[in-house]
């Protein structure tokens, strides 16, 4: 018999020809997917594949019990396997075995909030992606066509290629421990061979000078009268948003000029130098403070450091003509502004506290650029060499 679709009102109305045992309906939209109709009136759905060049068959169970969307997604998993050349059949030996979303929840999630600031960012990855796309795999029987699967799915959604990639290596992580570990039925890790997407959405804004302007002078006019120091001390130190808004008097030495960073993104301490408009401005708000304040920017209502300031500060990127500016991106100005004043990579990497040089390699553009103006100055002309032949 011909594939054609399979349905529920199809099977309602299928019956087991006379004179045969069975009659094997093929699915048309999943192939070798099919439901067998036996004389006595049972029906099974079932599905056929091949593994290493043999042919296979499992029963996936009665369809008046299974739904047949259950019965075509259970197929589905089954032809993926196959194609990944692990045998379904094995696949009763790690149904008994922890799922990925008890995993992630149950021991994933409890040992990255041990020692990681930004645990707060995989729990909202394992919530939105990780438990709706893979959650009810057990992770034994998670397959590299599984994961794939997934991230094509969020392609198809619309997402960029980097959260595509922080899901995968959340995932790989993930599989990293639960092997550290010994979890229940895992022996591999399914995503060694899945490379990340080429991510070419990097975006990194520099502010020109006339921009550096109206931002500040836009930043005076904001209701928040913190968001002016707040800034202007973000330009000039390249630090990040939650390092300013957290920082503290008793980490600022006025004698030698530095700023100490106690909790970092790398989680450790770091000693920024200040500039001497730098410490112009944090001598002032000293002495504006009058010395009993804990917090640099505390916020006035409370005297704790603020929880976010982005709605003063989406009015004043908005106010000087500039709204798709993040706060980030001060500190990328930074780095611009470093190296097109001829410092080297290796000091951007030390001010702004990057872990690893590739990160602070971003910019070396900005000093190829600097270079190219710099040969176009010489004045020095070269003379062709002359055509005329010697003597």
């Amino acid at each position: 018999m011909p594939a054609t679709l399979l349905s529920s009102e199809l099977l309602a109305n299928c019956s087991c020809p006379e004179g045969r045992a069975h009659v094997e309906i093929f699915d048309s939209l999943l192939k070798g997917f099919y439901v067998d109709i036996l004389r006595n009136g049972r029906m099974n759905y079932r599905v056929r594949y091949r593994l290493l060049g043999k042919p296979r068959v499992i029963t996936l169970g009665d369809a008046r019990v299974i739904t047949l969307d259950e019965a075509r997604e259970a197929a589905r998993d089954i032809l993926r396997r196959a194609h990944n050349r692990i045998d379904p059949k094995q696949q009763e030996q790690v149904l008994s075995g922890i799922t990925v979303k008890d995993f992630f929840n149950s021991q994933y999630l409890p040992f990255v909030k041990s020692y990681k600031r930004s645990w707060d960012t995989d729990d909202s990855m394992i919530r939105n992606h990780v438990i709706p796309r893979l959650g009810h795999h057990v992770m034994g029987g998670l397959t590299q066509g599984d994961i794939a699967d997934a991230v094509n799915q969020m392609r198809a959604a619309g997402y960029a290629p980097g959260t595509c990639n922080r899901f995968l290596v959340l995932i790989r992580y993930g599989f990293t421990l639960a092997l550290r570990w010994g979890a229940d039925g895992v022996s591999r890790n399914p995503t060694k061979d899945l490379l990340n997407l080429r991510d070419d959405n990097r975006i990194e804004r520099f502010l020109t000078p006339s921009q550096s302007e109206a931002l500040l002078e836009s930043v005076r006019q904001s209701p928040n009268s913190v968001l002016l120091h707040i800034v202007h001390y973000l330009v000039l130190t390249g630090a990040r948003k939650r390092e300013v808004l957290d920082a503290r008097w008793c980490d600022v030495d006025f004698e030698l000029r530095l700023w100490r960073i106690p909790k970092t993104k790398s989680g450790k301490v770091r000693h920024v130098p200040l500039s001497a408009e730098a410490l112009r401005l944090l001598h002032r708000l000293h002495a504006e403070a009058g010395g009993g304040a804990d917090f640099i920017f505390p916020n006035p209502a409370t005297g704790k450091p603020f929880i976010s300031i982005y709605y003063s500060w989406d009015a004043s990127r908005k106010r000087a003509g500039i709204p798709e500016l993040r706060i980030h991106d001060l500190r990328h100005s930074l780095a611009s502004f470093l190296v097109n004043a001829g410092r080297s990579l290796y000091e951007v990497q030390q001010l702004l506290g990057h872990a690893d040089i590739r990160t602070t390699s971003r910019y070396a553009h900005l000093s190829r650029d600097r270079l190219m103006e710099a040969v176009e100055t010489v004045p020095v002309r070269l003379k062709p060499p002359s055509d005329t032949p010697r003597v």
